[in-house]
């Protein structure tokens, strides 16, 4: 069974999900308060948990993901909640994922373990001043079936950010589900 990255199990979780929207990713709603106001691209948003928190707290929020049934859940969710979501269909995969997609205040990446190339062109697409958010499962998760080591966040992933950004909050915990990190990065003025 693939996980993280197949396309085909998201489309078919999403079409088999029920008509409720999951809650908002904890360490974000716990350090919201690093977030710079404004504009927030999610990435891999699925179908806009997070998104859908942040609409609620005033952000513009645009969200891209390979997940069509994703996408129209999220845009679904927004029109009963009377909130305006940009949405884009992108393949995180390739090479070029975030071109043209503009210049946000926050990127908000959960449980995506974007590729290394993408990470580095980040920088690229917040503004100065503005967040990085990164969390999911962690380099010390334990591997299975479902999360692989390559689906791993590793401290390694973020080395090509150190001369735009600045760590500015770092956690590590663990639950039943497993272990997990979030990173928060400053893009340096």
């Amino acid at each position: 069974m693939n996980y993280i990255g197949d396309k085909q199990y998201w489309d078919e979780k999403f079409l088999s999900r029920g008509d409720k929207i999951l809650s908002a990713e904890g360490s974000l709603v716990e350090n919201i308060k690093y977030l710079k106001n404004g504009s927030v691209l999610d990435v891999a948003c699925g179908d806009g948990r997070n998104s859908i928190f942040l609409l609620e707290k005033g952000f513009e929020v645009t969200g891209i993901d390979f997940s069509a049934k994703a996408l129209e859940r999220l845009k679904n969710f927004a029109v009963r909640k009377s909130l305006k979501v940009s949405i884009n269909q992108v393949d995180l995969t390739k090479q070029d994922a975030l071109k043209d997609l503009g210049v946000f205040d926050n990127i908000v990446i959960n449980h995506y373990r974007l590729s290394l190339d993408n990470i580095k062109k980040l920088e690229n697409h917040i503004a100065e001043g503005g967040i990085l958010f990164v969390c999911g499962f962690g380099h010390m998760h334990k591997v299975d079936s479902k999360i692989k080591q390559e689906d791993l966040i590793k401290p390694e992933d973020f080395e090509s950010l150190h001369s735009s950004f600045e760590l500015i909050k770092y956690i590590e915990n663990e639950d039943d589900r497993g272990f997990f990190v979030t990173y928060i990065f400053k893009k340096k003025v």
